[in-house]
């Protein structure tokens, strides 16, 4: 089954407070996660600063869609035999780690459908 893993980070948490040296680190952490087979895409945000909303009333509005403590940041899609398994996987996102959050869901596989 596929998962999506919604990755959210505490705004500031992966740059204002780490070195460069340490922003390298975590960067190559992300991308070893995203070319380990189990993962079959994902995306890096750009800030949330960057986000417009459009709700169903026609309003747009600059910004992201409600006022969080964290933003979402990216996402990973995972094949994993199921959730415990995918549990496992999200642990290793650092932004849990910084204060953030992941959020893991089961996708919605469409009969026919062989890839991401």
């Amino acid at each position: 089954m596929k998962y999506a893993t919604l990755i959210y980070v505490r705004p500031g948490s992966h740059d204002a407070e780490i070195t460069e040296d340490e922003q390298a680190a975590l960067s190559a952490e992300y991308m070893a996660l995203r070319f380990e087979p189990q993962c079959v895409g994902g995306g890096h945000l750009q800030p949330v600063e960057t986000a417009t909303t459009l709700r169903g009333d026609g309003l747009v509005t600059d910004g992201p869609y409600a006022d969080t403590k964290e933003v979402f940041a990216g996402y990973f899609v995972i094949d994993a035999e199921n959730l415990d398994d995918a549990l496992e996987w999200a642990k290793r996102i650092p932004a849990v780690r910084l204060g953030g959050a992941v959020e893991v869901r089961p996708l919605v596989e469409m009969p026919g459908e062989t890839s991401f």
